[in-house]
């Protein structure tokens, strides 16, 4: 394996729309036994604290402390009772934004994960993840850099399976991807 770079806290750090873009093509990356699994980062959707839809807009409570923690956070939930959803946080500490990511494509023989609760089942993402550090090296979970994603080949279109501010143009993915969350 070559030199590999993390993505680091000053990538978080910006413009949580921008983020949200630039995630797209990025490598999410869990390690389990032996194996690192790792999925291109297809789809994601930007929540802010100003957002109804958002986790953060009531303002920091014991489930949301993670969302309000410093850029590059994980912020695990649970959603139906049983599936968890991935968040990173960015722009500066206590702002409450953060980016879900919904959909990977699987690589290294992994299949495609198209919708948040799944990928978190597939790469085993749960609560022990919620609160960590993801631009450490080699830890619970992380990011690593890959090529852009050219602006011709991403859809900014509205959110997806919310019912408040449905009409947000935050949602991002790469077009043409089969990975991508459906629409039911």
């Amino acid at each position: 394996m070559g030199v590999v770079s993390i993505l680091d806290a000053n990538f978080y750090g910006r413009d949580t729309l921008a983020v949200a873009r630039e995630l797209l093509g990025k490598i999410l990356c869990k390690p389990r036994g032996n194996a690192i699994l790792r999925g291109r980062i297809v789809e994601t959707e930007v929540y802010t604290a100003d957002d109804p839809a958002s986790h953060s807009f009531r303002g920091r409570t014991k489930r949301t402390e993670a969302m309000f923690r410093k850029p590059g956070t994980a912020y695990i939930y649970l959603i139906y009772g049983m599936y968890h959803c991935l968040n990173i946080t960015t722009e500066r500490e206590s702002s409450g934004r953060a980016v879900l990511i919904r959909a990977l494509e699987g690589l290294d023989g992994l299949k495609g994960m198209n919708g948040p609760g799944k990928l978190c089942r597939t790469m085993g993402i749960d609560m022990d993840c919620n609160g960590w550090d993801i631009t450490r090296e080699y830890g619970k979970v992380w990011v690593e850099w890959a090529p852009s994603i050219s602006v011709e080949n991403i859809v900014q279109t509205t959110r997806i399976g919310i019912k408040k501010a449905m009409d947000r143009p935050w949602r991002f993915y790469i077009s043409d991807n089969e990975c991508v969350s459906r629409l039911k």
